[in-house]
């Protein structure tokens, strides 16, 4: 099978790499670009762990052709912090314990960024809907949804 080139932004930096046909954004992202932070949950669309911000806006990587990114600007959870310094985001994860076992949570702050760009004030509503596709089996959804809340409250955004 013939691979083809493709050329996107990832997390800022300008990325180039060779896929096959069919090949799905998460495997490119986890097996070409070496970007571990989405994560492969259901393969399916379902769960909400592999999601990526394409242009902003929130996308399940699984279900992506590669392909179909080209050009585009690619945000993963592990181009929020800069440095040592985490994004605001993680940070109120972390101080309203909303990661237990951690394997929502790339894809949670990453619909959680998504909101909070749009929409820098949200309501309790607002987040319960924005992280309404992604499947947390740990928190019961509460610390995540008052993280996502004392960040916006705080004033915690940051590109």
């Amino acid at each position: 099978m013939a691979k083809t080139a493709l050329q996107f932004i990832h997390n800022g930096r300008e990325v180039a790499v060779f896929v096959d046909g069919g090949t799905n954004l998460l495997a490119a992202l986890r097996d070409l670009v070496g970007d571990h932070s989405p994560k492969f949950g259901c393969g399916q669309g379902g769960c909400g762990a592999c999601t990526v911000l394409i242009d902003g806006d929130p996308v399940l990587s699984c279900v992506t052709l590669a392909e179909s990114v080209a050009g585009k600007s690619i945000a993963t959870a592990d181009g929020l912090k800069s440095g040592p310094e985490l994004h605001p985001l993680q940070t109120a994860f972390m101080e309203n314990f909303a990661a237990q076992c951690g394997y929502c949570t790339p894809g949670m702050l990453m619909a959680a960024k998504a909101l909070l760009d749009r929409t820098p004030t949200p309501s309790r509503i607002d987040v319960v809907e924005a992280i309404s596709g992604n499947i947390c089996r740990c928190t019961g959804y509460e610390p995540i949804i008052n993280a996502i809340l004392a960040a916006a409250g705080h004033g915690l955004r940051r590109a």
